[in-house]
C-alpha cells in the first residue's frame, strides 16, 4: 500500500464493556469495518477517524460511564472535523434515542440486532451529516454470518446461541438480548475447524445459556452432543464453554466433559445465592440441594474438576440467614473462584421495584465478609496443587506484572491463572505455545511456577502469534459501503484453477 493510500484510509477504535458476549461481539465489529475498509488505529493514536463503544447495560454505573466517556470524547471531535462516534450493545438497545438526546455529539446509535448495519449507518451519517439510530426488536442476521476479526491466535469465542429464554428478575438481559436464537450444529462447527485450520487451540462455545442449547429444534441433549462432534476436531485441544444455567444441567452433558479429551475439566455455573427463598425471589428455578447435586456429580465424574460460579449479594429482602445460606453452600461447594457482584438495581427489570431493597452499607459489609470466605476456600484449593504439574496455554496480557517479575503466563487446562518462569527457554516460548511446569507456590487467584519448564512445545498458534497474523473469519458482507480506493483486482486464474 502506498503512503498516499495508506494516509486516504479511515481508523476506528473499538472500546468494549461488560461479558464475553460483548467481546465477541466487538470482534465481529472490528471485522465489519475492516471488510469495509477501515484501517484498526495504532494504540497510540489519540485521535481515530471512528470511535465505536460497545455497551453493557448489567451494572448500575453503567450509564455513568458511557456518558463519561462520551463527554470526554466531545472536545476531541471539535477539534477532528469528520471524526464519527458509534455507540452499540446493550445500553444502546436499552436507551435508543436517549442516548442521542444526551450527547448529540454521537453519530450513530445500533442495537444488539443489527450489528451487521453498523457500516451502512456510519456512511449515512457522514453523508447526511445526521445522527442515525437504528434499533430491531428481533435479531435481522446471526451474528456469526459477520466477518470476524478475532483477537487472539490461540483461543477463540465461538457463539451456539444468542438471546434467553429464562425470567431471572435481576436480570435486563433478555429484553437486550432478545429470545433465545440457536444456531444450527453444522454452522457451528464449521466455524471450529475455520479457526483451528487458522492455528487455534482453544475455542469457547459461547451462550446466555448453554446448555439450553437446541430449545429451537427440540433436541435436549443437542448440547452433550456438540461437545463430543467437538471431540472429533482434528487441532483442537481445548474446549470452554460458558455459561449454563442449573436448571437445564443434564447427566449427559457431565458425561460428555468426562469422555471427550479436549473437553476441559472447568464449568462456570452461576449460583447467585445460596438461599432457596431469595433463588425463589430472583426465579431461579433450582434451589441450592439441586446447584450442589450437580457439582458432586461433576466431581465424582471428574475429580480434578474446577468449578467456579457468579454470587449475588444484597438482593431485595436477603436476610442475614439468606446470606449465611450463601456462604454455607460456598463452603460445600469449594469453588475455584467466584465472581462476586452487589446486587445492581436495574430500572426494567422486576426486582427494581420489590420491597426490601438493602442499604448499601449492608449490602457492602456483607460483600466483604463473601469475598473473605471465597479467598480462604479458593486460597486452600490452590494450595492442593503445590508439586503438581499443569499444562499452560501460554497467554497474552494475563499477567499484569510479568515484565517486572520477568515471568510469563497463561491458563492451566483446568481455567487457573499460572504465572510461570521460562527459565533457559527466556526468548522462545510464544503466545499460544503449551509448556508443562510444576507449581511451586499457591495464591487465592493464580499460582507460581518458578522452576525450569518440564517442556516446550511449538504451536501453529505461536507461529501466528510471531508472525503478527490475528485469526479472520469470513462471513456476507452484501450490498455494504466501503470505505478507501477498491481493492486490487485477483490475478487471472490459469490450469485447473480456471475450470
Amino acid at each position: 500500500m502506498t503512503t498516499a493510500a495508506a494516509s486516504s484510509l479511515r481508523t476506528y477504535q473499538v472500546r468494549t464493556y461488560g461479558c464475553q458476549m460483548n467481546v465477541h461481539d466487538s470482534e465481529r465489529i472490528s471485522g465489519l469495518l475492516e471488510q469495509a475498509g477501515y484501517v484498526r488505529a495504532a494504540d497510540a493514536e489519540d485521535t481515530p477517524d471512528v470511535v465505536v463503544f460497545n455497551t453493557c447495560a448489567v451494572r448500575e454505573n453503567a450509564d455513568n460511564r458511557l456518558y463519561g466517556n462520551l463527554g470526554h470524547l466531545r472536545p476531541v471531535k471539535d477539534k477532528h472535523p469528520g471524526m464519527q462516534i458509534a455507540v452499540g450493545g446493550c445500553l444502546a438497545q436499552k436507551d435508543r434515542g436517549e442516548i442521542v438526546r444526551r450527547a448529540p455529539w454521537v453519530d450513530v446509535v445500533f442495537g444488539t440486532h443489527n450489528i451487521g448495519s453498523l457500516p451502512v449507518l456510519l456512511e449515512r451519517a457522514r453523508h447526511n451529516t445526521a445522527a442515525e439510530v437504528e434499533i430491531l426488536e428481533s435479531l435481522d442476521v446471526f451474528p456469526s454470518t459477520l466477518p470476524t476479526r478475532r483477537e487472539s491466535t490461540y483461543a477463540g469465542w465461538v457463539s451456539i446461541s444468542v438471546g434467553c429464554n429464562n425470567t431471572c428478575t435481576f436480570c435486563i438481559v433478555p429484553s437486550l438480548r432478545g429470545k433465545e436464537k440457536d444456531r444450527r450444529p453444522g454452522d457451528i462447527l464449521a466455524e471450529v475447524r475455520a479457526l483451528v485450520d487458522e492455528g487455534v487451540l482453544e475455542v469457547t462455545l459461547l451462550g446466555q445459556n448453554v446448555n439450553s442449547y437446541g430449545v429451537e429444534f427440540g433436541d435436549r441433549y443437542a448440547f452433550g452432543k456438540l461437545l463430543r462432534a467437538c471431540g472429533d476436531i482434528d487441532g483442537l485441544e481445548r474446549v470452554r464453554f460458558t455459561s449454563p444455567h442449573p436448571k437445564d444441567f443434564t447427566d449427559d452433558v457431565i458425561a460428555a466433559m468426562a469422555e471427550t479429551p479436549n473437553v476441559c475439566h472447568s464449568l462456570h455455573m452461576p449460583l447467585q445465592s445460596g438461599s432457596d427463598d431469595v433463588l425463589r425471589a430472583m426465579r431461579r428455578s433450582y434451589r441450592s440441594e439441586r446447584y450442589l447435586g450437580i457439582i458432586e456429580k461433576v466431581r465424582a465424574a471428574m475429580p480434578d474438576a474446577a468449578i467456579t460460579t457468579d454470587i449475588i449479594v444484597g438482593f431485595p429482602g436477603e436476610t442475614e440467614a439468606d446470606f449465611e445460606r450463601t456462604l454455607d453452600v460456598v463452603r460445600e461447594a469449594r469453588f475455584a473462584s467466584a465472581f462476586t457482584f452487589q446486587y445492581s438495581k436495574r430500572p426494567g427489570t422486576p426486582a427494581a421495584t420489590m420491597d426490601g431493597q438493602l442499604p448499601k452499607q449492608v449490602v457492602q459489609e456483607r460483600y466483604e465478609r463473601l469475598i473473605a470466605c471465597v479467598e480462604e476456600i479458593t486460597w486452600a484449593e490452590n494450595r492442593k496443587l503445590v508439586g503438581e504439574t499443569v499444562e499452560v496455554l501460554v497467554a497474552v496480557g494475563e499477567g499484569r506484572k510479568d515484565e517486572r517479575t520477568g515471568r510469563m503466563s497463561g491458563r492451566a487446562r483446568d481455567g487457573r491463572l499460572v504465572h510461570f518462569d521460562a527459565g533457559s527457554l527466556a526468548g522462545r516460548i510464544r503466545p499460544g505455545d503449551i509448556v508443562h511446569t510444576t507449581v511451586t507456590y499457591a495464591a487465592p487467584h493464580h499460582l507460581n511456577a518458578d522452576g525450569e519448564p518440564l517442556s516446550h512445545r511449538r504451536t501453529r498458534a505461536g507461529d501466528a502469534a510471531e508472525a503478527g497474523r490475528s485469526p479472520r473469519t469470513p462471513g456476507v458482507l452484501l450490498g455494504l459501503p466501503t470505505i478507501g480506493g477498491p481493492a486490487a483486482a485477483p490475478a487471472p486464474a490459469t490450469g485447473c484453477a480456471a475450470h
